[in-house]
């Protein structure tokens, strides 16, 4: 990697079969830039990537796409064919006293998923077609990073990090659900993620950041409205929101964070309203002979302005990776649900205040397993299935016992063997 010393260049290998480069620091972490913004999982994280070096720069290449056909019951339920994916070629390049990064994140979503919205029971969060998307997971806009980083090695044990994005992730919450190894193999969005990780697409991102050996902080300035529901366009707005983020990756395997944000109208439809976002994560990666065992502990809460309403989120998620091409899953939420679930796909009746409404737990298992059909493909096929539990008052609504199951293909690129 540009501007890494030849003992941290040691500490980077093979592993698996794939261009899994393994830093050994939290320095080493971020100047590895594997994942979405400037968030950090545990040193010991693998990374599927290409990668190769030309005329004193080094490019790489990551990504994923699903191929879902999802299924889901009670009178809520929806079935339908679509694809969930993202890529993020990137460069970097020694560059004075530092090292530069260029990089962009693009997502197919907003052609393979049609109608504006894919079904997800008891999700909330965005619009579609001008109404609250409820019962639905929006697609991630085409442009979901643009983003320029520069990072100047103060001696061994400092770094400072500086990030600005026209369309970016500022430095809120933990490393955002499609790059976090737990949910590596999960195709659909967590129900807390407008309470958790929505910021990872924001307009106007400026970060700074300062890390000392294993403690990082860092302060981002944004425009704080969520992307809107015309996703092949870049948003863009004034910088009224802020956040700040504290990581400590305390040994080889972990990783901490816990962030603020102010944001300044995120919701379309309620543009007078704003929020403060605390998030508290713990992620923890074990590397196994063959594999890999990641997972992630995260408390999401939002306090909404005027009125001080207080909507919280735990999850606890982890993947492991067996015998190389083998990975099982499970991802266990608690999340508070608006009113917003009685309204269903209606427009919002006049002077409508979002008000909790319930609580509601979903548990998610799955199994997949790779076959190397292409080259530096790994073309997975897999299942998982979801099983919710809601207030009795809900039932007529949504069922007694509602469940859902996708039914995937996965294709993720590796590098030279595996």
């Amino acid at each position: 990697m540009p501007g890494m010393q030849h003992d941290q260049m040691e500490g980077m290998h093979h592993h698996g079969g794939m261009d899994m480069h393994q830093p050994a620091s939290l320095i080493e972490e971020i100047l590895h830039h594997g994942t979405g913004g400037t968030s950090a999982e545990p040193n010991s994280t693998p990374h599927a990537m290409l990668m190769t070096s030309l005329g004193g720069w080094t490019f790489s290449f990551h990504g994923v796409a699903f191929l879902n056909s999802e299924q889901q019951s009670g009178p809520r339920g929806a079935d339908k064919i679509f694809s969930t994916n993202w890529m993020m070629p990137m460069a970097q390049h020694k560059l004075g006293p530092g090292t530069l990064t260029i990089r962009t994140m693009l997502s197919l979503e907003p052609a393979t998923v049609t109608g504006r919205q894919f079904p997800e029971l008891f999700q909330l969060g965005e619009t579609a077609f001008g109404k609250p998307i409820v019962d639905g997971q929006h697609p991630h806009d085409f442009f979901m990073e643009l983003a320029v980083l520069y990072d100047v090695p103060l001696g061994k044990n400092w770094l400072l990090s500086f990030y600005g994005a026209p369309m970016g992730d500022p430095a809120m919450g933990p490393t955002a659900f499609p790059h976090r190894m737990s949910a590596s193999e999960d195709p659909l969005a967590p129900l807390g993620h407008h309470l958790q990780d929505s910021t990872h697409i924001s307009s106007d991102v400026l970060t700074f950041g300062v890390t000392y050996k294993r403690v990082r902080v860092e302060a981002s300035a944004f425009h704080g409205a969520e992307p809107d529901e015309f996703r092949w366009n870049i948003d863009s707005g004034k910088l009224d929101s802020w956040s700040t983020r504290l990581t400590v990756n305390p040994a080889q395997n972990w990783t901490a964070q816990y962030s603020i944000t102010r944001l300044e109208a995120p919701e379309a439809l309620d543009p007078a309203q704003d929020t403060l976002r605390m998030t508290a994560s713990l992620a923890y990666n074990r590397p196994l002979a063959r594999g890999n065992w990641a997972s992630t502990l995260l408390w999401g809460r939002n306090k909404e302005f005027p009125g001080g309403e207080v909507f919280n989120s735990y999850l606890a998620e982890s993947t492991l990776r067996f015998l190389t091409r083998n990975y099982v899953w499970t991802r266990i939420e608690n999340v508070d649900r608006t009113n917003l679930l009685l309204i269903g796909e209606n427009p919002l009746p006049p002077n409508f205040q979002e008000h909790f409404l319930a609580r509601v737990q979903a548990y998610t298992f799955g199994y997949d397993h790779d076959f190397d059909l292409i080259p530096h493909l790994a073309t997975a096929l897999g299942a998982q299935g979801t099983f919710y539990s809601a207030p009795a008052f809900l039932d007529p609504i949504y069922g007694a016992h509602p469940k859902g199951v996708v039914v995937f293909m996965r294709i993720r690129p590796f590098g030279s063997e595996r």
